[in-house]
């Protein structure tokens, strides 16, 4: 694993301005990504519903704080959590290509829309919370222990996980399922990135004494 921390030393002029390029560089692509996603979701529903408005906010809310982000202390560049990412952003939108040709079956339509609208709530609030300590590599920008992060260690995934659940539900197909799996696979490695790297953190010991699960409550 490719882990980057700042420099206890006075930092080298020209790496000093390669670090602040790339991070900048890094806040760039994730707005224009999520500018992207929010496009195709303006594009892709006929009639808005409140679920469909509340994933609206998450995308203005994560736009937000691509351009006012804090600077992570540490950072994971290694492949293959570029590749983690990379799944977590494409999957959502392959699920509903996937529909477009192969269409799916219905389960349990209103049980689907109640989820997905817990879902979008829960993602708000997770969203509010971390707030410009959020980002999609992981990184440490310090820990956040107050609100949902008191439930699990990591519930703008757990919001992630229950979306998936609930889209499914509204209309699946056996290329959806294996989408979502894939997703969720890359979401686990996530996790246990993301925690690789938050473990340097003075607190870190206490806050997992304290949340002992990190995704499911009672779980895992």
């Amino acid at each position: 694993m490719k882990l980057l921390s700042r420099p206890v030393t006075a930092p080298d002029p020209l790496k000093e301005l390669t670090r602040i390029v790339e991070r900048r560089f890094a806040d760039l692509l994730l707005f224009a990504v999520t500018s992207t996603a929010l496009v195709l979701l303006l594009r892709t529903s006929s009639a808005f519903r409140m679920v469909d408005w509340l994933y609206v906010l998450q995308h203005l809310l994560v736009l937000g704080f691509a351009l006012t982000r804090s600077e992570p202390l540490i950072a994971d560049y290694s492949v293959h959590s570029t590749i983690a990412v990379a799944v977590a952003y494409v999957y959502p939108y392959a699920q509903v290509i996937c529909l477009q040709w192969w269409p799916g079956s219905t389960a349990w339509p209103n049980g689907g829309l109640i989820l997905t609208t817990a879902s979008a709530v829960f993602s708000v609030v997770c969203l509010l919370t971390i707030g410009t300590q959020f980002g999609v590599r992981p990184a440490l920008r310090g820990l956040v222990m107050r609100g949902p992060y008191r439930l699990v260690r990591h519930p703008l995934y757990l919001s992630y996980l229950i979306a998936d659940v609930g889209y499914n539900f509204q209309l699946w197909s056996w290329g959806t399922i294996g989408l979502a799996l894939l997703g969720w696979a890359g979401m686990l490695y996530r996790i246990v990135a993301e925690e690789r790297v938050m473990s340097k953190d003075c607190g870190w010991s206490a806050y997992v004494a304290a949340v002992r699960y990190r995704l499911i409550p009672a779980l895992w």
